[in-house]
Parts: C-alpha cells; sequence; structure tokens
C-alpha cells in the first residue's frame, strides 16, 4: 500500500493549483459493511503523524487563576471561564471560537458550562475542550496534540482526516499517510476489506483515489 498511497499523494501534489495560503492534505475514507449505528464500531482515533502536522496549531484554554498563568507561560490561548455563557449565547461567536483553534483544553470545574452552552457547537466538530487536572502541566498536554490528527468517523460511513500540509512534501505526507492508514484499517474487522473507497487531495484539490490492496 505504501507505493499506491504515494503515487496517489503526488499526483494530488501535482493536480492541485497554486494556492496563496498553506492547504492541508486529506484523507477521505469510505467504509463498507461495518455496523455504525453501534457506537463500538466506530472509529475515533488520535494518531501522532512521524513527520508532524506541517503548521503551527492553535490550542485554546478554559483557565483562571494559577493555571491560566501555566497555560499563558506556554503560549496556550486563556479563555476566561466567565466568558463561556456569553460565548455559547451568539452561535455566530462559538463558531468562531472553534473555528480559531485546533483544540481546546479546560479545567475539570469548567467542563459542565462548557458542555451546556458551547457543547452544540464544538461536540460536532470534535473540539470538546480536554480535561486538565489540578496537578497536570497544560503545556505538555498541548505539545503532544501539536503532531495529532484526529480520526472520528461518528455514525457516518465516510469520513475525513487530515495527514499534513502541501509543503511537507511527498516523502513526510507519505510517512503520515502510512501512519493513518495503518490506524485506520488496524480497527476495522476486515482491514482493507472493509475499505469501500479511499482518496486523496488538497484542501481545495481534486481528489484522487488511491487503489486499495486487499
Amino acid at each position: 500500500m505504501e507505493q499506491n498511497i504515494r503515487k496517489a499523494i503526488e499526483q494530488a501534489l501535482e493536480e492541485a493549483q497554486t494556492r496563496k495560503f498553506v492547504e492541508s492534505v486529506e484523507f477521505a475514507f469510505t467504509i463498507k459493511d461495518v455496523d455504525l449505528k453501534n457506537p463500538t464500531n466506530r472509529i475515533q482515533e488520535e494518531i501522532r503523524l512521524p513527520a508532524g502536522r506541517g503548521r503551527e496549531l492553535s490550542i485554546a484554554m478554559f483557565a483562571d487563576g494559577e493555571m491560566a498563568t501555566k497555560a499563558k507561560n506556554a503560549g496556550i490561548t486563556v479563555i476566561d471561564p466567565s466568558q463561556i455563557e456569553d460565548l455559547g449565547g451568539t452561535r455566530q461567536k462559538a463558531r468562531k471560537l472553534a473555528r480559531d483553534h485546533d483544540f481546546f483544553l479546560s479545567e475539570i470545574p469548567h467542563m459542565g458550562p462548557i458542555g451546556r452552552f458551547l457543547g452544540v457547537v464544538l461536540g460536532p466538530r470534535g473540539k470538546m475542550p480536554r480535561p486538565v487536572p489540578p496537578v497536570a502541566d497544560p503545556g505538555a498536554i498541548a505539545e503532544g496534540l501539536k503532531t495529532v490528527a484526529i480520526v472520528r468517523s461518528r455514525d457516518k460511513i465516510t469520513f475525513h482526516t487530515v495527514i499534513g500540509t502541501r509543503p511537507q512534501g511527498i516523502d513526510a505526507l507519505t510517512e503520515n499517510g502510512i501512519a493513518v492508514w495503518k490506524r485506520v484499517t488496524a480497527k476495522l474487522e476486515r482491514g482493507a476489506g472493509n475499505i469501500r473507497s479511499f482518496y486523496v487531495k488538497t484542501s481545495m484539490g481534486p481528489s484522487v483515489k488511491v487503489e486499495v490492496i486487499l
């Protein structure tokens, strides 16, 4: 599969127009013969990309007091918990918040209000905050997220995930792509046999089919 993935990534990069922004490179899987109504069959994986994400991620944390200071010192954007209700009260603000940050963290006491006021926006986007215990180092947690790709099928047979960015080049994207392919197929009962179709594309480029070897 490595050669097929590499070839498809190369074609996707060649066929995509040059853009004025850094494009992500994404995989799209469509699976078959999997009962996704059963939550235990759904794919929900955090995959460490060996060559990294190819761009700086924005990580925000709902925190105050000492934890907010720790987060700021680690370069994390701090959101005052007193703003949670206001952010949730305006869908436009909540959506902008979700767009502006790749991952969210939160002190544990704020998780309830976040779920109540922001869950409807953050939840479907897979961006509900990760709870941070009082003794934990938010900087270390944030650092660990910087190379992570999230794969979530939910109850849909077609799902997407990022494998990096266009400037990373063929070698790095192939290395990341193989890591994602292996993890996804490892979660399926028949492995590649449960893959109906498999595509790669840049953010705004054409989709290129990857030939699946059973």
